[in-house]
């Protein structure tokens, strides 16, 4: 009989030297919102959209989305000080994160994008993806800002 360890999610090793403690959790893909609330034991305002947002020629970030909210162009292109942005095709998203898109993470990108993280976050423990399918991990918001050097602002709006 075997007994053998899950390979460790992609992000775990950035998670790991970035000195944040986190919980992983595994599950089945998810059909909504609310079922990868339910299976990782949290709110789905907990859950944490990450977006990668192309702001011009290979220049790119990641903005951190509560699963309840979305992001308000307005207020993104006023907090960067930008007149356009775009989301990238996930083939270019893949590309420039190295995640393929439902498990992007700044953590372990292939590319430390900066990273835009909406104020609503602060001093809640949120689930952001690990960077594959069914992996997800629990960490506490103040300390992922921190580790990322993210920018706390109003950059979303309710859904």
């Amino acid at each position: 009989m075997s007994t053998s360890t899950p390979e460790p999610a992609p992000a775990e090793a950035a998670l790991v030297a970035s000195g944040v403690a986190y919980r992983l959790t595994r599950h089945e893909r998810v059909g909504s919102l609310a079922e990868a609330a339910a299976l990782r034991g949290v709110r789905p305002a907990d859950i944490i959209k990450t977006l990668v947002v192309r702001r011009g020629e290979d220049d790119y970030l990641f903005v951190l989305v509560p699963g309840d909210r979305e992001i308000a162009w307005p207020k993104l292109r006023a907090h960067l000080g930008v007149n356009r942005l775009s989301m990238p095709d996930a083939a270019t998203a893949l590309a420039v994160t190295g995640y393929e898109r439902g498990t992007i993470t700044p953590f372990g990108a292939s590319t430390a994008w900066p990273v835009v993280a909406d104020a609503t976050i602060a001093g809640r423990s949120i689930s952001l993806g690990a960077g594959a399918h069914g992996a997800s991990v629990t960490v506490e918001a103040d300390a992922a800002v921190a580790a990322l050097g993210a920018t706390l602002a109003d950059v979303t709006d309710p859904a």
